[in-house]
């Protein structure tokens, strides 16, 4: 059997194909790597979380969830029906821990350390997408054109100063504009808005379930094989993976393997010796298919706390953090209150055909995922836990886990993501 440098098999199964799952096999197979990924769903299909998210490529990101006073707000966005955060009371008992911990990521302290990870994992995002796109022949699925954050009121970025300051400090171009700068930028929003944060730097994508797709088709094209089933379970000799168990009861060997299976993730990294606190942060939207509102850049209401999309299909309005786990059904009250709350942000909006849906984003309670080796099995890499922000990480995850695969010296520095931080 070919091995690399250190020693490790040249297969590797990645074990999840949403959008860190597809870039981990495409860089893998950069590396020279034979790839087996491993996912119950299609990739791109409406079963991963990938194929909602709200289509930010930003290179900027560096805002954790948990923000100095964020305490302040949690209940009142409890009280509220449509507000951005809903715990479902039976499931408040599982979710409290890790809620505590995202209120103590808080910390002034610790928010400067996330913020700085975030960065030096996403400034990465436009290098790492670009050259797959281009093989895989989908270009045009990263626009470039900025990221707007709108307020209703005239002091709406001053009483953001700490997060503008986060942002600058990294690097990351901040406009301020007033009124007529936000209509002279974006025509489409209503008049409403008095203030806004610009971010001319970052991007969009207009069809992330097509993104994941095509990388997956590519993949494929170069060799890598698609199982559709689900790993249930491991098998482990001493420090290392031998073998996971399949939906059913098949087996298949394993030399080296990939865990990046989203919200499922955490369940399977028991079973290697890590226990994580993570939690689904079920996150819905609505697609407004061909909705004539005339919008192109990424808008979010700062405000209100939700995104408003332009995509291939229509206008995509995405947000709320929901706590009821995996199982739950979904509650489409939640999607319904997105679209209630977007209607009086555009001067005209012309709804077409109306389609819901939910999602589970991987959380970690401090905004950043896992990218380390498993502690029982130093032959599974962990990649999980991007949150909402698994299509901008998703690209630059995925060359990390290439250059650990290999034995390489990796482009970010990864002790902020270690899996025993917690």
């Amino acid at each position: 059997m070919q091995r690399n440098r250190d020693g490790a098999s040249r297969k590797v199964t990645v074990i999840g194909a949403g959008i860190v799952g597809v870039c981990s096999a495409n860089y893998l197979l950069k590396q020279g790597f034979e790839v087996e990924v491993i996912d119950p769903a299609l990739p791109g299909s409406e079963d991963q979380c990938s194929y909602g998210n709200a289509g930010g490529i930003c290179p900027g990101s560096c805002i954790p969830n948990s923000m100095p006073g964020v305490w302040k707000n949690v209940p009142k966005w409890l009280m509220d029906p449509e507000g951005p955060l809903y715990v479902r009371l039976a499931y408040l008992p599982h979710a409290l821990p890790w809620l505590l911990r995202f209120l103590a990521a808080s910390r002034k302290s610790r928010v400067e350390e996330i913020s700085a990870a975030m960065r030096a994992l996403h400034r990465y995002t436009f290098e790492c997408y670009e050259p797959l796109m281009k093989e895989a022949g989908c270009e045009e699925l990263l626009q470039k054109r900025g990221q707007l954050f709108v307020y209703e009121s005239a002091d709406g970025p001053g009483k953001n100063n700490y997060g503008l300051e986060l942002r600058r400090a990294h690097g990351v171009r901040v406009e301020i504009l007033d009124a007529d700068e936000i209509r002279q930028l974006e025509p489409a929003l209503a008049s409403i808005f008095k203030s806004a944060v610009y971010l001319p730097e970052q991007g969009q994508c207009p069809n992330p379930g097509r993104l994941v797709q095509k990388l997956a088709e590519h993949a494929a094209r170069q060799g890598a094989r698609f199982v559709q089933t689900r790993v249930k379970d491991f098998e482990l000799n001493g420090q290392e993976l031998t073998g996971v168990v399949l939906e059913g009861g098949e087996r298949r060997a394993i030399d080296q393997a990939v865990l990046a299976a989203g919200a499922w993730s955490a369940e399977l990294a028991c079973k290697l010796g890590n226990r994580i606190p993570f939690e689904t942060e079920r996150g819905y939207h609505v697609m407004v298919k061909g909705a004539d509102t005339g919008l192109r850049i990424q808008t979010i209401s700062a405000d209100r706390k939700f995104v408003a999309s332009p995509m291939e299909e229509g206008l995509r309005i995405a947000g709320n953090v929901e706590f009821s786990g995996l199982r739950q059904a979904p509650n489409m009250f939640r999607a319904d209150a997105l679209l209630k709350q977007a209607r009086p942000m555009f001067r005209k909006f012309r709804e077409g055909e109306v389609k819901r849906w939910m999602g589970h984003r991987p959380g970690t309670p401090d905004s950043i995922p896992v990218i380390d080796r498993a502690k029982r099995a130093r032959n599974v890499i962990y990649a999980f836990g991007h949150g909402h922000q698994g299509l901008i990480g998703g690209s630059v995850t995925g060359k990390l886990v290439a250059e650990l695969a290999a034995g390489l010296p990796t482009t970010v520095d990864l002790s902020p993501f270690r899996a025993d931080r917690f």
